[in-house]
């Protein structure tokens, strides 16, 4: 099992990681998910499930915008991303167990296997345009990923059969992908192929075919492949972050069946640029224009959630492997601002990126890459809470949720959160096991939270006082009716920006960041997000949070005392402004001026 670092510095630990020599080899997962069914989600987590279920993907056109083209196989280029839709349905059918969504699943697999050929393609493309055009592998890779989720949730044999004729293929036709394809599309084979290597260490896991794990090995050189972080949009796209992440996914799954130390290497890189070198923005999200970037540009193309998609992945795979509780931290703050951000209030409209500065962009359509990770991770979210861990639960994500699983034979164990976590640090774990049994209980303590406290049944645990950054284990004999409260006290920090955004602050409240939305503050209407930045802002005039429906039932906003003259001499405080979470999609600021640059406090996510 793999120790989980000090509490020492986040930097730190990356550091350390990168100087492990390429002969060790990883012990496998420390931690490993609840299924999704094992798990039911309240809170803001759980109404952004809901409501893109029953706002988003039982209101898309399935039949004209995802199942026509493949039907009809007649274009010469395009994406659709129908593999992706799949993936995601099946897991919200899965979780949700709705007829609705169990009936569309059914028929979107239904249909895509009645469109495949006698020599497996599924596709798009007309004759004469498969495989060497670009996407066309992406499409397919992606299909057999998606009829492999329905075989794993459902059993269904016709989705195993589908997908290993599809990938089978792809295996057969790769050599025909000679080493002038990158220079013919102008995009790199990894990003030309994104997901495809670990959809084929997915069908190697199902099968135990050790073709697909050759075709890993060998034809994708998997274990090799390490571009480095490329900054700026280059000739191949070789920065593409969606890309990056997924090959370093990939690796990290390989790093599974193949225990490799070496195979950690780029995900500890694109860690170590996010938290050392400016990669990451303060809400979670990376890059502009898709690729990497380090000059914390808020504005424009900032945060595709492609990319918000796929480093949450990556952070629940290093969370699983290592057990460093600040992915936990990571994957809180991108989801509740840069993930939740994608999306309109009521579910229905998504984004391709989520900008901090300046207005954002819906993005006109259901099908392509973004709207259909979106949905993706969403349906993913339910796996992020709890963890089995030293034979009892660690609760990674706060929010109110339900959970059920063993901890012996014949002893099973109900876990439920009471809690309005993020508007409140507050959280009541109900305990109820269906006979006594002892096991550990972990809870992660957020590197926010310097004040935090734990009681078990009215009494401290332990010395009552949690660390910031770790992990906190209850062990004990476990009974029905056994109550955990945990506080964690959630303060306003002013965080220091940096490259642009350096000489300003952003407000933040636990996994919280608060922006200017101009209709909460009339006064400000007609001002840019340019200069809205300019604002500065009273350390001494932020009052307590209040509360907000403006962007879900239950949220909270920061009202503050500032002045539109952020050099004048004398009081700040002749306006009052109201900040709202930054999921607000009439939010156009995040960063604003701060008198005395001494009050602020560096990200603790970057440290």
């Amino acid at each position: 099992m793999r120790l989980a670092p000090t509490a020492g510095g986040f930097l730190a630990f990356f550091l350390a990681v990168a100087s492990i020599g390429a002969g060790q080899v990883s012990a496998g997962d420390a931690l490993s998910p609840l299924d999704l069914r094992q798990v039911k989600v309240g809170g803001e987590i759980g109404r952004r499930i809901d409501i893109t279920v029953a706002n988003n993907l039982l209101k898309i056109d399935v039949d004209k915008d995802f199942l026509a083209p493949f039907r009809k196989r007649t274009a010469t280029d395009g994406y659709i991303g129908l593999g992706k839709l799949i993936d995601a349905t099946v897991r919200l059918a899965a979780y949700t167990g709705d007829p609705k969504v169990v009936a569309l699943k059914n028929r979107l697999v239904a249909e895509t296997i009645a469109t495949q050929e006698p020599d497996g393609y599924i596709g798009i493309m007309a004759p004469g345009h498969r495989m060497s055009t670009l996407w066309d592998v992406h499409e397919m890779g992606y299909l057999v990923f998606g009829l492999l989720t329905d075989h794993r949730y459902f059993g269904e044999e016709r989705s195993l059969a589908a997908a290993r004729k599809l990938a089978d293929l792809i295996v057969k036709h790769w050599p025909e992908l000679t080493s002038e394809w990158p220079r013919q599309t102008h995009v790199a084979t990894h990003v030309a192929v994104t997901g495809l290597a670990r959809t084929m260490l997915a069908l190697h896991k199902a099968t135990r075919d050790p073709r697909y794990l050759d075709f890993v090995l060998h034809d994708l050189a998997l274990p090799g492949w390490d571009p480095g972080i490329v900054i700026g949009r280059r000739e191949g796209i070789t920065g593409h972050v969606y890309a990056y992440m997924a090959s370093s996914l990939a690796q990290l799954e390989l790093d599974r069946f193949r225990p490799d130390a070496a195979l950690l290497g780029p995900s500890h890189k694109a860690l170590d640029f996010l938290a050392a070198h400016d990669g990451l923005a303060v809400t979670g999200g990376v890059g502009q224009c898709e690729i990497w970037t380090d000059d914390q540009d808020g504005r424009g193309d900032l945060g595709e959630t492609c990319a918000t998609a796929y480093l949450l992945r990556v952070y629940d795979s290093l969370l699983r492997l290592e057990r460093d509780p600040k992915f936990g931290d990571l994957m809180e703050r991108t989801i509740y601002n840069a993930l939740f951000a994608a999306q309109s209030p009521d579910g229905r409209k998504l984004r391709y990126y989520s900008p901090f500065e300046g207005p954002r962009e819906y993005f006109p359509g259901d099908t392509y890459c973004c709207p259909c990770n979106f949905r993706r991770i969403i349906a993913e979210l339910p796996t992020m809470v709890y963890y089995r861990a030293d034979g009892g639960l660690l609760i990674n994500l706060y929010t109110a949720s339900e959970a059920k699983f063993d901890v012996a034979q014949g002893v099973s164990v109900t876990v439920r959160q009471e809690t309005e976590y993020p508007s409140s640090g507050r959280v009541t774990i109900h305990v109820d096991p269906s006979q006594p049994a002892v096991f550990p209980l972990a809870l992660r303590i957020p590197l926010w939270c310097t004040k935090g406290t734990v009681k078990v049944n009215g009494q401290p645990a332990g010395a009552g006082a949690v660390v910031p950054g770790k992990i906190v284990p209850i062990a004990r004999e476990w009974r029905a009716g056994d109550r955990v409260d945990l506080d964690l006290p959630m303060e306003w920090r002013l965080v220091a920006g940096r490259k642009r955004q350096a000489g300003r602050v952003a407000v933040l409240r636990g996994p919280l960041v608060f922006g200017l939305d101009p209709e909460q503050n009339p006064s400000l209407a007609k001002k840019d997000g340019a200069d809205l930045s300019k604002l500065a802002i009273d350390r001494a005039g932020l009052e307590p949070p209040i509360r907000s429906d403006a962007v879900r039932p239950g949220g909270v906003a920061c009202r503050l005392k500032a002045c539109d003259q952020p050099f004048a001499m004398g009081n700040c405080g002749d306006l009052t402004l109201t900040l709202t979470e930054f999921a607000d999609p009439k939010g156009k600021a995040v960063y604003f001026r701060l008198p005395d640059m001494k009050e602020a406090v560096a990200d603790e996510l970057t440290r």
